[in-house]
């Protein structure tokens, strides 16, 4: 395993796509510690920032907070990077396979037109998790993004395919103009769905509404029950027993021509007194 340890925060947000099991895998020591970071406009070393240990792994962990740490574990398809501390932005973003695993918080765009492994967050994210960049037409295509804490604003904008669960909850837009794949949401706050084309939400609590959603009907939907017991391995817990209430099902967004996306609000039942 390759372990680096953090010096110092950077005063200004450094960026290291570098920092990559893919990149790791054949290095040796002296290599990894010359590999090109930019702070700012200057080029300066790994070394300058991180004391490192180990060589020649697809292993890699990262100790110390390292939220101004940008484009950590990009474009990765293989390997280990776990994070004991927090991250910065774009962690994981195009990444293919392999898993990432922050035992603190990340900030925005975590998992970024990703297409393959998983990550897993233990704390709070920023927005547009799992979204579009600017300019781009599709999120992300494929793989899981698991969130422990709250998320920001745009979660799973233009995502294809894949799943993101929010144990929290999030802010405005939330699947904003989704294409396909599967949010499960532990609250939302306002314009979820905002002409979605295809795809499902899943709101564990009541959330707003756009009027451009029309109630269908109530029920529990197989495929949760699936998604329930793979998640339940993995810590995280999501109704779906008949005795225990229903998903109530919204079609929409009206607001686009294809009206094939669909919320579902979880309604558990009333105790009777």
């Amino acid at each position: 395993m390759i372990t680096l340890t953090l010096k110092e925060q950077p005063n200004v947000p450094l960026e290291a796509e570098a920092i990559s099991p893919d990149v790791l895998l054949t290095l040796r020591h002296d290599e990894i510690r010359a590999l090109p970071m930019f702070l700012g406009r200057r080029q300066r070393r790994l070394d300058d920032f991180f004391d490192v240990e180990g060589e020649a792994s697809e292993e890699l962990e990262i100790r110390g907070d390292a939220g101004r740490v940008k484009w950590l574990g990009r474009g990765m398809t293989r390997g280990h990077l776990n994070i004991v501390g927090n991250a910065g932005m774009h962690l994981g973003a195009y990444m293919k396979g392999g898993a990432i695993d922050v035992s603190g918080n990340a900030s925005d765009w975590v998992g970024g037109e990703m297409s393959g492994g998983r990550i897993r967050i233990g704390g709070d994210v920023g927005g547009q998790i799992g979204a579009a960049y600017r300019g781009s037409l599709t999120g992300m295509t494929d793989g899981t993004i698991l969130i422990e804490g709250s998320a920001g604003l745009e979660v799973g904008m233009r995502m294809k395919r894949g799943t993101i669960v929010v144990k929290g909850g999030v802010k405005d837009f939330a699947g904003l103009e989704m294409k396909g794949g599967t949010l499960i949401l532990g609250g939302a706050e306002l314009r979820t769905g905002a002409w979605m084309n295809r795809g499902t939400i899943v709101s564990l609590t009541p959330i707003p509404l756009l009027p451009t959603f029309t109630y269908a009907c109530s029920y529990n939907p197989t495929f949760l029950r699936m998604y329930a017991k793979n998640l339940q391995a993995q810590g995280f817990s999501i109704p779906y027993d008949v005795g225990d209430g229903a998903y109530r099902l919204y079609a929409g967004d009206a607001a686009v021509s294809s009206r094939k996306g669909e919320i579902l609000m979880w309604e558990g039942k009333k105790n009777s007194e």
